[in-house]
């Protein structure tokens, strides 16, 4: 059983802790600093309940020495002064979490618990490490090595030199300004300006004076002559993105410069000329846009010329753990997380199952929370965001993930790719619901007749449904002594019970 360390002078408050968490953790207690950190040394501890205020020393200045001898050892400061500055100063120093006195069961029950399994967690070597040393390159780099993005690579070696228009598409997130700065770094114009303007972040008479310019006098407000990005950008690359939200009029004259190079201010009448070359993204139907009237056909076959289409993130899933890595090294630099180690395997499989509508943005704003939240030494499963943690108790796919690996594996049903197989392709259950583990061989043969992508997720999910329900029923639904017997975490036991709806009221069995 876990052990739990109690320091505090209060002999009630050691007492209470004692018989709350009977069941929970063995309790050792201190009732000063010294003893305290005598008795660390002493046992394996699990997790800490420190009082702030004790008679021999700070508890704040115990949390630094328990600290320096164990960096991954959660610890709960317990405290009668329950105000703001007291909870910011816990947590600016690292603390898992604090108690307000007099103390509430359910809570200081709830939060060790959650501490010893973050304990756990933390405990088991890091699948992906925190690196604090900056890149060679200290632009912004491409991260990828999948087959989807070293397609990407290759269309940007193709293309980059050539003095043509390119189309970027893909969702939003995914990375297309980084794909026009590699055609731009890669290209012959890499002496002269890159400029990106966002087409949607502007209203249509200021998307027209941003990109062509006016003369003064040209409309209310216009005090004096201004000039456009592509005076600007003359001899570089001009990145449109969201080109599918300009206006007609806007369109036109685009497709003027694209033709012939040639433009001019708004309410001037002296033709320029400029040389740039015109990298456009959207993330919109332009094909659709074109029948329905809202979008011009000869400059989306100017601007088609050569089309580099990127991968949602949900679609190359071997780059996560690459992506992850440099995201978290740019976020331990930056929050000067010294002490930051890695990412639990647990949490590692989480971000790799979840179907990422944002992408490669998001991916990067989570990990960045995950490294601000995080008050141990290896990011764990608790520290993600909810609907991540929750993404393998789903049963259905959303619409945007089932469009996305049907637009990527087009051959492969959707429900293939699930992180965790549905019940439906399980196999056959016994009467009591469980499967009895003989519909194995016919579950493989029958998914290699269906030329399945997803055989290895689903025979595995098979047979963890047949382990997990076995241990459960022989144990007699104690999830305490079925976790040590599977050699996996409670949380990770509780995580499964919940995927394949094993009910655990009246017996162990499959839920309706």
């Amino acid at each position: 059983m876990p052990t739990v360390l109690a320091i505090d002078d209060d002999r009630s408050i050691l007492l209470l802790a004692q018989r709350a968490l009977e069941g929970v953790a063995d309790v050792v207690t201190a009732e000063t600093a010294e003893e305290g950190l005598r008795v660390l040394h002493d046992h394996d501890v699990d997790a800490v309940l420190l009082d702030i205020m004790l008679p021999d020393r700070s508890g704040m200045a115990v949390f630094w020495e328990i600290r320096d001898y164990d960096r991954r050892l959660p610890v709960i400061f317990m405290t009668v002064d329950a105000t703001s500055q007291t909870a910011i100063e816990a947590m600016q120093m690292g603390a898992f979490d604090y108690l307000a006195k007099p103390l509430e069961l359910r809570s200081l029950q709830s939060l060790v618990a959650r501490a010893i399994e973050q304990r756990e967690l933390s405990s088991v070597p890091v699948a992906i490490v925190a690196d604090d040393s900056p890149p060679e390159d200290s632009g912004e780099l491409f991260i990828g090595r999948s087959e989807p993005m070293l397609d990407v690579f290759k269309a940007i070696g193709r293309v980059s030199k050539q003095h043509i228009p390119v189309l970027v598409r893909g969702e939003s997130g995914t990375g297309k300004e980084l794909v026009a700065r590699a055609l731009y770094h890669y290209s012959d114009r890499s002496g002269g300006p890159f400029v990106a303007v966002n087409c949607a972040a502007l209203p249509d008479n200021l998307l027209e004076s941003e990109l062509f310019g006016h003369e003064k006098g040209a409309f209310t407000g216009a005090d004096a002559r201004r000039i456009g990005k592509f005076e600007q950008c003359n001899g570089g690359t001009l990145f449109l993105d969201e080109i599918g939200d300009m206006s007609p009029m806007t369109q036109a004259k685009v497709l003027r410069v694209l033709q012939d190079q040639r433009f001019e201010r708004v309410g001037g009448n002296n033709e320029l000329t400029t040389d740039v070359r015109i990298v456009a993204a959207t993330n919109r139907p332009l094909e659709k846009m074109v029948n329905e009237g809202k979008f011009r056909e000869d400059l989306l076959y100017r601007l088609n010329a050569v089309t580099i289409k990127l991968p949602p993130l949900r679609g190359r899933t071997d780059d996560i753990p690459h992506l992850i890595q440099y995201f978290l090294g740019q976020a331990k630099r930056e929050f000067n997380k010294l002490d930051l180690e890695g990412v639990s395997p647990e949490t590692v499989q989480l971000l790799k199952a979840y179907h990422w509508p944002g992408n490669v943005r998001q991916l990067r704003a989570v990990v960045r929370r995950c490294v601000l939240n995080s008050v141990l030494p290896v990011l764990v499963p608790d520290v993600l965001p909810q609907e991540i943690r929750r993404v393998t108790n789903d049963d259905q796919l959303d619409d945007s993930y089932r469009e996305g690996v049907a637009e990527n594996q087009e051959s492969v049903h959707p429900t293939e790719f699930h992180p965790v197989a549905r019940k439906e392709n399980l196999g056959e259950p016994d009467d009591n619901g469980e499967p009895d583990g003989r519909e194995l061989p016919e579950l493989v043969d029958r998914l290699l007749e269906e030329e399945s992508c997803g055989l290895y997720a689903e025979t595995i999910s098979y047979a963890e449904r047949y382990l997990i329900l076995r241990v459960l029923r022989m144990t007699d639904g104690n999830q305490s002594r079925a976790a040590e017997i599977l050699g996996i975490t409670r949380g990770k036991l509780r995580d499964r019970i919940a995927t394949y709806n094993i009910k655990l009221e009246s017996g162990v069995k499959i839920g309706e």
